[in-house]
């Protein structure tokens, strides 16, 4: 079967993208690790001693670049639906985020210990229906805030994906009643016509509790 347009042109732009070259000279396991980089050394956001939960991980790029920069220091754990070869330094545990048994246990292996960071870079099976898809990943953007409401020590950060569409104002005035600050970020490795942004949310604020 042929190839569609779509998916020639998706292949065609990712084996000349300049990022994906740069992954694979550098022995790296996505092009998105260039994307946390730059999100990362604008507010210095690593460093050793930290907890990290990595949602969305696979292939495991995103906790690479945070188990090296956090040294022998610090707890890493990531997770995502689809399986990861092992990270020297890194917790792994697959299952989907969605499902209930599954944040129970990412829960139990937190064991109580607050988190100082959680990055989501979650994102949903694109149907190719533009309303369901969008709907799907702001599902998975609230799961992730939510995620952080109860986890995140009081000052912690979120980093997480979003797509512009429908959802995104609402969510964004939400995560500004929680947080301190909350910038928006499109990493140059992004590719322009992707509408994926990053919502930079630092300084959780404390509930008194």
């Amino acid at each position: 079967m042929s190839r569609s347009k779509s998916s020639s042109r998706w292949l065609r732009e990712h084996f000349g993208d300049v990022y994906v070259k740069k992954a694979q000279t550098q022995g790296l396991r996505s092009r998105a690790v260039f994307k946390l980089e730059e999100l990362i050394e604008r507010k210095r956001l690593v460093r050793p001693g930290m907890r990290v939960v990595d949602l969305g991980a696979a292939p495991g790029g995103w906790s690479q670049l945070v188990r090296q920069r956090m040294g022998g220091n610090g707890v890493v754990l990531a997770l995502d639906i689809l399986p990861m070869q092992s990270i020297a330094g890194v917790e792994i545990l697959q299952g989907d985020f969605r499902e209930e048994s599954v944040l129970r246990e990412l829960e139990m292996r937190l064991q109580g210990q607050k988190l100082d960071l959680v990055l989501s870079d979650m994102a949903p099976n694109m149907s190719g229906v533009a309303l369901a898809d969008q709907m799907r990943a702001m599902n998975l953007a609230e799961l992730a805030l939510d995620f952080s409401r109860c986890w995140l020590k009081p000052g912690g950060t979120l980093l997480t994906k979003l797509f512009q569409g429908v959802g995104f104002d609402d969510y964004l005035r939400n995560v500004r009643t929680e947080f301190e600050c909350v910038t928006m970020r499109k990493p140059k490795a992004s590719r322009a016509r992707s509408r994926e942004v990053y919502a930079l949310a630092t300084g959780l604020r404390s509930t008194g509790t």
